[in-house]
């Protein structure tokens, strides 16, 4: 009874691996190394099977940033082209006869050197406080609407109306010859340049919320004389000479700080976008008012209103050629960090 109980159990135990073999190999082969890595956790893949290649995600470089949309030039006359800007010139958009935007400022000669995909919005305006970057001049928008998400770069000139430069000048020309009224108003002058640190947050704030993304160059002033001048230049002593020098500087400064302050706190929390400042400062060194070849225009006197023309201490064709290659070569340059922008590429989309 035993050997007859043992020879069935072999039985049923040789047709079961039969009929498993005759199973397998009607398996598709792919199905074979799954079930092994099933059954006896052998074959089985390291690494889970791809389903499709991941987005890639791409840092981009200054230039790309710079390049990824709309160039908007704002600013005051430095920006604007006052220095050679003529009634007889055809309007650079609306605004342009009061304005006085000229095709031979910097901006439009930043627009020529690279390629922008969303074109150039050039609405910088003589005269233009912080303030008034923000509330409008003549009648015309506010040059801060002119920005939305679409800009790349943004580049201005602005803080100098806020000095009341224009002003310090005038006095400093149309007085006494032996007159101490030029660096009479230092006080004025450094409290004005003071306040035009929380008035320039300000801007530089409405900037970014309206363009994240973008790149803000902001450009300084050059020094109107020599470091060393060596006489009288438009009623304008040595020491006068010197001093607007110095508040040139100081002004400067001022802007150069906050602009850093800004990029450092963008800089930090990794956000895209940036603020840099450009250093004019020194741009005309060799070229400026009283040397044989100056990139700023001398003094232009109404001698019947006895005021200074608008022209008067701003750049020549050559000093806005000057301003151009400072603001390309920032571009090129970027602001010495990382980019925080980002391009998301979707292989599956290509």
């Amino acid at each position: 009874m035993l050997d007859e109980t043992r020879r069935k159990i072999v039985r049923i135990s040789v047709a079961a691996a039969l009929g498993v073999a005759l199973a397998l190999a009607f398996l598709p082969l792919r199905i074979l190394p799954r079930l092994a890595c099933a059954v006896l956790d052998a074959g089985c893949p390291t690494v889970p099977e791809a389903r499709g290649r991941l987005p890639q995600i791409t840092r981009l470089t200054p230039v790309q940033v710079a390049l990824s949309g709309t160039y908007v030039a704002l600013g005051d006359s430095y920006s604007s082209g006052e220095g050679v800007w003529s009634s007889g010139q055809p309007p650079v958009n609306d605004g342009a006869d009061r304005c006085h935007r000229s095709t031979g400022s910097y901006a439009p000669q930043v627009a020529q050197s690279y390629r922008f995909p969303g074109g150039t919005v050039f609405y910088a305006c003589s005269g233009a406080t912080t303030r008034q970057l923000l509330t409008g001049q003549w009648g015309h928008p506010p040059q801060i609407t002119r920005v939305d998400a679409a800009a790349g770069l943004i580049t201005l000139s602005i803080g100098g109306n806020d000095a009341g430069f224009t002003q310090v000048l005038t006095t400093c020309i149309v007085k006494l010859p032996w007159s101490s009224a030029c660096v009479d108003q230092d006080a004025a002058v450094g409290r004005r340049i003071d306040e035009l640190a929380t008035n320039l947050r300000t801007v530089l704030h409405e900037l970014r919320v309206r363009a994240p993304d973008a790149r803000v160059i902001v450009l300084g002033y050059p020094r109107p004389f020599p470091e060393r001048p060596t006489g009288t230049s438009d009623n304008l002593s040595v020491a006068d000479q010197q001093w607007l020098n110095g508040m040139t500087r100081r002004l400067d400064d001022t802007v150069k700080s906050v602009v850093a302050e800004f990029d450092r706190t963008i800089a930090g929390f990794g956000a895209p976008g940036s603020a840099e400042y450009v250093d004019a400062y020194e741009a005309f060194t060799g070229h400026e008012i009283g040397t044989a070849q100056p990139y700023l225009n001398g003094l232009h006197m109404d001698m019947e209103q006895m005021t200074v023309d608008a022209r008067s201490y701003h750049p020549t064709g050559e000093g806005y050629h000057r301003f151009a290659e400072l603001v390309t070569a920032q571009v090129a340059q970027g602001p010495g960090r990382p980019m925080n922008n980002y391009r998301l590429t979707d292989p599956g989309g290509q």
